[in-house]
């Protein structure tokens, strides 16, 4: 049950344009851009209808994990992203759209990139499907991620220093067996060897090490038939060339065996000793404590 879909990369990498609002990632700053010196160009989801930033009914200053929103408008929303953290951070954000009743009625995601230590960005989303049609409907942050900027693979932004670019794409989902591809592009000026599998570690919501989950070589040790099995062989990547591995896993869930383990993220390096990527696949692993992953192989030119 080889995955076949690439449409929505869940890293912070490939479409970073995830709504219908126009903005990408790469038009919000770098995240030193407080939110009293906003460029004249920062989003806006048009011209203010009364004194209030907000719709009737939108909770004041709702806020989730450093992501608060500022202003609702039909299906348009603005908002702030503060990185509380040591380190700069890349987002991925889930919205809701709810009716007056809140009923959600429409959902979108927004992709926020490098904000620093400290700083606060503007952003915005928007949805056209579903909007309120009372005029009064809320917003809701349903799920904020964050990546390293350093470990972020950013499409359209410069290559990172580590000639790589690695993202996931939506996966196959069928009886409790999940499937999702490793992409991985040769962005960089040189040739780029690979020669087995890739090295994978869980991490949890809050970018800890999953020390419970065994990473495990081939698709069959999980189940037969992903298209996840065969064995290593040499690659050596000119720049623009591609290469894609599959990631394996059950979220089965057996009583009395322990935690099911829920971890957004999973640290990639494509060989011993390069420099890690992060990618976000949702992992909902159950009780089963194992990830299978095949070797690299080739995934076309680009």
């Amino acid at each position: 049950m080889p995955s076949s879909r690439t449409a929505f990369p869940a890293v912070l990498a490939g479409a970073l344009l995830l709504t219908g609002c126009g903005s990408r990632a790469a038009d919000l700053g770098s995240g030193a851009v407080p939110p009293s010196e906003r460029p004249p160009g920062a989003p806006s989801c048009g011209p203010k209808t009364g004194g209030a930033p907000k719709q009737s009914g939108q909770p004041a200053l709702a806020a989730e994990d450093g992501v608060r929103i500022t202003a609702v408008r039909g299906g348009c929303a603005e908002f702030e992203v503060t990185n509380h953290e040591a380190e700069p951070l890349s987002y991925l954000i889930s919205f809701s759209f709810l009716s007056a009743s809140g009923q959600a009625v429409a959902s979108a995601q927004q992709a926020v990139g490098s904000v620093g230590p400290g700083r606060t960005v503007p952003g915005k989303v928007e949805t056209t499907a579903g909007r309120p049609s009372d005029g009064a409907g809320r917003v809701k942050i349903t799920k904020v991620r964050s990546v390293p900027s350093a470990e972020a693979s950013v499409a359209g932004e410069p290559c990172p220093p580590s000639g790589t670019r690695i993202s996931v794409d939506e996966g196959d989902a069928a009886m409790g067996l999940r499937v999702v591809g490793l992409h991985l592009e040769n962005c960089g000026t040189g040739t780029l060897r690979l020669n087995g599998y890739p090295e994978l570690q869980v991490l949890d919501e809050d970018h800890r090490a999953v020390a419970a989950v065994q990473v495990l070589h081939g698709g069959s040790a999980i189940a037969s038939g992903t298209g996840a099995d065969g064995e290593p062989e040499p690659l050596a990547l000119q720049p623009g060339q591609r290469a894609r591995a599959e990631v394996v896993w059950r979220n089965t869930v057996e009583a009395g065996v322990g935690d099911p383990v829920n971890a957004p993220y999973l640290r990639v390096r494509a060989a011993p000793g390069s420099a890690p990527m992060t990618v976000i696949p949702e992992l909902d692993l159950g009780t089963t404590g194992r990830l299978g992953v095949s070797a690299w192989q080739p995934d076309g030119v680009g």
